[in-house]
């Protein structure tokens, strides 16, 4: 559905081109200071403006609507909004019959038996992750001292990708990349065995964020092409330290003092300008589409600041559960 979390439980709503878009945090401890200038750094990170991402612009100013008194959280659910105000919903009016290749146009169209709203993607949209930041931006405060951060490894296969986005704004295509994210200063035994392992829950989350199509913990996929006498990482200290951290600061689903680090593949965006084969789901017929309107030729490059919320996230419901 559109809920994450146990005890720190968030909840996503709103659409692309709808009056809003929010989230509803509900869980966080009293007494945790929070204001409104407080999202700004991350809100700043994810928003438009550099060379291949979207023209739209938003101000992405939150209204926290409930939860907070005289500046401390409150206990009770909190939420909070960001108007729409910069939309151009004609661009997508084709959607409805035409959908775009490699875009949740078709399965929106199919499940909800053509009433999803199409409009700048409507709830499949990135929009959505303005929310997820703002989640993190009270999830940081839970997991201090311990901290997220995230960036950009490469795009387009290349970790020098400013003439790969060039040549994406130039012809109208669109280029993948990979996130980086460490954890750092958690403390040894966050996480559960199996279904809500450290591992779990945090491929969870990012999976729900839009154009995510891998992930990987510690040495990952490398992993496979190792000996056990290479991955194991040996101990330095009775703190659970290790000279090694091919494991990704996680055993057994459980944090083990290590730093978290953790990677995701972003695939390319998938609404681009180049003439593209589709079907129109109406007639039957095949036909050309060319995408208009504005869009990130690179979903990636906005993707840092939201991979940490969703990683933040994710360990704050630990958090909480273990001070229970």
């Amino acid at each position: 559905m559109n809920s994450f979390g146990r005890l720190f439980r968030v909840h996503i709503f709103g659409e692309s081109h709808g009056q809003c878009a929010g989230i509803c945090v509900d869980g966080c401890p009293p007494g945790i200071a929070l204001a409104e200038a407080d999202f700004e750094t991350d809100l700043a990170r994810r928003r438009a403006g550099k060379k291949g991402t979207t023209a739209r612009t938003e101000p992405d100013k939150p209204k926290i609507m409930s939860g907070l008194f005289n500046g401390f959280t409150t206990g009770a659910p909190i939420v909070i909004l960001f108007e729409n105000t910069d939309t151009r919903s004609g661009d997508y009016s084709q959607f409805n019959e035409i959908p775009r290749p490699g875009h949740a146009d078709f399965v929106a169209a199919v499940k909800y038996k053509g009433f999803a709203d199409y409009r700048g993607s409507g709830h499949f949209s990135g929009r959505l992750t303005v929310g997820l930041v703002a989640a993190g931006v009270v999830a940081k405060k839970i997991i201090a001292p311990a901290t997220v951060s995230a960036n950009i490894c490469e795009i387009g296969g290349s970790a020098q990708w400013e003439d790969i986005m060039e040549k994406c704004v130039a012809t109208g295509n669109s280029a993948g990349g990979i996130i980086k994210c460490i954890a750092q200063g958690l403390p040894v035994g966050l996480g559960e065995p199996f279904f809500d392992s450290v591992e779990s829950l945090i491929a969870h989350i990012v999976f729900a964020i839009p154009a995510v199509k891998g992930i990987e913990f510690g040495a990952g996929f490398d992993a496979a092409r190792m000996t056990g006498s290479s991955h194991n990482d040996t101990f330095t200290g009775a703190d659970g330290k290790t000279a090694t951290n091919h494991a990704g600061g996680i055993n057994g689903g459980i944090t083990n003092g290590n730093p978290v680090v953790f990677r995701v593949a972003v695939k390319p965006t998938s609404s681009i300008a180049m003439p593209q084969q589709t079907i129109n789901i109406k007639t039957g017929e095949m036909c050309e589409l060319k995408t208009g309107g504005r869009h990130d030729c690179c979903i990636a490059l906005r993707m840092p600041p939201v991979v940490e919320a969703a990683a933040a996230i994710a360990l704050a419901d630990l958090v909480v559960k273990n001070e229970q």
